[in-house]
């Protein structure tokens, strides 16, 4: 059984950072390529940022602008998302997806498993 727990949210100044992390198991973890996604209230669930397998490759939503970094370590297996500058609209729930695609890919529709998420809050 595939299990992904993130952690690492929490209610954060505009202009802080966060670091997300995303353990997971019952999965062979560095094969995979994994994903981070996010949703606001009322919104559809939005890409942020993916990683290859090897973590050599990365994509990233254009709102990231820089701000965001996504790593891995497979010999954790875990997946991170390192947000600097956060600024309000990035308020949302963060979720880790995998599943058997091996690049980098930005279609949820891509990712078979996922995580319970983590409350992103960025508030003054």
């Amino acid at each position: 059984q595939v299990q992904l727990v993130e952690s690492g949210g929490g209610l954060v100044s505009p202009g802080g950072s966060l670091r997300l992390s995303c353990a997971v198991s019952g999965h062979t973890f560095s094969a995979y390529a994994m994903g981070w996604f996010r949703q606001a209230p009322g919104k559809e669930r939005e890409f942020v940022a993916t990683i290859s397998w090897s973590g050599l490759s990365t994509s990233y939503a254009h709102f990231v602008k820089g701000r965001f970094t996504i790593s891995r370590d497979n010999a954790k297996n875990k997946v991170f998302l390192q947000m600097n500058d956060l600024q309000p609209e990035d308020t949302a729930i963060y979720y880790c997806a995998t599943g058997l695609v091996r690049n980098t890919a930005v279609d949820k529709d891509e990712y078979d498993h996922w995580g319970q998420g983590t409350q992103v809050t960025v508030s003054s």
